[in-house]
């Protein structure tokens, strides 16, 4: 089974979201930014979109790792049985 793919793209009204590369329907992650700062920051506002993005997935898969290791430390763990 292969991975999904997911793009990321500036949509016509200035947001810019993750979705599935394959796939029709919402995207996973918007981004949209105030007037304020769209005028601040310019012509860098995919970018530091998506670095956000980037950093919020890799946060989100810190977040897989850490629980999976909790699992596996839980699991791994016997009682040593006590004699009298």
């Amino acid at each position: 089974m292969s991975s999904p793919l997911y793009e990321i793209v500036e949509l016509a009204n200035g947001d810019v979201v993750l979705q599935r590369a394959d796939e029709e329907g919402a995207p996973l992650v918007s981004i949209r930014f105030s007037a304020e700062t769209l005028s601040y920051m310019q012509e860098g506002t995919f970018d530091v979109a998506k670095a956000m993005i980037e950093a919020g997935m890799e946060a989100a898969s810190d977040l897989v790792f850490d629980a999976e290791s909790d699992l596996m430390d839980d699991s791994m763990v016997t009682e040593t049985p006590v004699y009298h």
